[in-house]
Order: structure tokens, then C-alpha cells, then sequence
């Protein structure tokens, strides 16, 4: 939870673009708040990919709203969940239980807050998951994973274990440079509108994906 002099007392509530359903708490921009943080503390700190609402999870976060009966009435795991945007969705959508992981305390402080500003229920999780496979999750859900080629190599083979004991996996790409194509297909595009962050900016198309099956 935030604190005065934690950083997060410094953020904005606002819907989200593409995603209005869903309010977070948000940094007017991300790497200011980051070299301030990082000032104060006198420590490098990870990058506060939680205080932007990224494309790829905003894909997935429309996806899931649009068609709810993907989650309704299941187990949901929110995997790098950032700001929990994708776990808050999954939770308007009528899951039964939603788990929000993420390895940035930071990042599980604002999901905390942002799950409570929509009044949603969810778990948080601090604990590095990828070299497992999802647990008893009915649905794991990736928003805007695929941003290096470590994390891209390690999320896909954590997704396809997910999905080989019987999960149903989808996973946002905005087109990062690191997705592997050539193992998921494309199951909604959408146009990326207006938005804060640059590197968002740059980009055009933000895509749901579920993992290939082959023979």
C-alpha cells in the first residue's frame, strides 16, 4: 500500500485510453518520476513499467472486457501484471479469482491501489512465476510482455507450459521487436489511439495473441 513519501502518493487516477472501464493510477510521465524516485533513494531502481498503461495490455484488457466469457467464472492468472490493468479487467469480466503477479513491490503497490479504485478483488503476487507453469489457472493472461529478448524467451516458454497442462493463454504485442511470431496467432487487432507514453507513440497496431498448436 502507498505511503506518504513513497512515490506513489505522487500518481493520477485516470480512465484508461482504449480502456475507460478501468481507472489506475498513472505518473504524468513514467521516467520523471523514475529519476526522482531513484534520486531519493540514491539506488537504481527497476523501471516503473506499471506507472503507463502499455499497448499490449490494453489489448488484451479491451479483449477480455469485449468478450467476458473467456474469464467469467474461472481462475485467472495476470502474469507481469504491471499496473494490473489486465487482472482489474478480468475482474469486471466476472472472474472467479484473479491473481496479479508482478516482481516489482513497487508494481504490486499500485496494482493494490488500483484494484481497490475499481473496486475489484484481486490477489497480488510477488513471487517470480515464469519458471513454472500457471498453477491451477484456467487463464493466464500476458498484457505487453515480449519488450527484451530474455523476457521474451522466458514468458513464451512459461506460456506454452501454462497452455500444455490446459490453460487457455492470450498475450498482448504491440509489436516490440521480441514476439515470436512464428508461435502465436492473432486473435484481435486493434488501432493504438492517442496516448502518453512515447515509445507507445511510435507504435501502430496492438494485437491479442494465443499460442500456436501443432500437431
Amino acid at each position: 500500500m502507498a505511503t506518504p513519501g513513497s512515490g506513489l502518493d505522487r500518481l493520477r487516477l485516470v480512465e484508461v485510453p482504449f480502456v475507460p472501464e478501468v481507472r489506475l493510477h498513472v505518473a504524468q510521465d513514467a521516467m520523471v518520476w523514475w529519476a526522482r524516485m531513484q534520486a531519493r533513494s540514491q539506488a537504481m531502481l527497476t523501471p516503473p513499467f506499471w506507472a503507463s498503461a502499455w499497448a499490449g495490455g490494453r489489448a488484451v484488457a479491451r479483449y477480455v472486457l469485449d468478450n467476458p466469457h473467456i474469464v467469467a467464472g474461472r481462475r485467472v492468472l495476470d502474469v507481469a501484471s504491471g499496473s494490473g490493468l489486465v487482472a482489474i479487467a478480468a475482474g469486471k469480466a466476472g472472474a472467479s479469482a484473479v491473481i496479479a503477479n508482478d516482481i516489482d513491490p513497487y508494481a504490486v503497490a499500485a496494482i493494490t491501489l488500483n484494484a481497490k479504485a475499481n473496486d475489484v478483488p484481486i490477489i497480488e503476487s510477488h513471487a517470480d512465476l515464469l519458471d513454472g507453469d500457471g498453477g491451477d489457472a484456467e487463464v493466464v493472461l500476458a498484457g505487453d510482455v515480449f519488450y527484451t529478448e530474455p523476457m521474451a524467451g522466458r514468458m513464451l516458454a512459461f506460456l506454452e507450459r501454462a497452455a500444455a497442462r490446459g490453460a487457455q493463454v492470450f498475450a498482448g504485442d504491440p509489436g516490440r521487436g521480441y514476439v515470436p511470431a512464428d508461435r502465436l496467432r492473432i486473435v484481435a487487432s486493434y488501432r493504438i489511439p492517442a496516448v502518453d507514453a512515447f515509445d507507445d507513440a511510435l507504435l501502430g497496431s496492438m494485437h491479442v495473441c494465443t499460442l500456436r498448436r501443432y500437431p
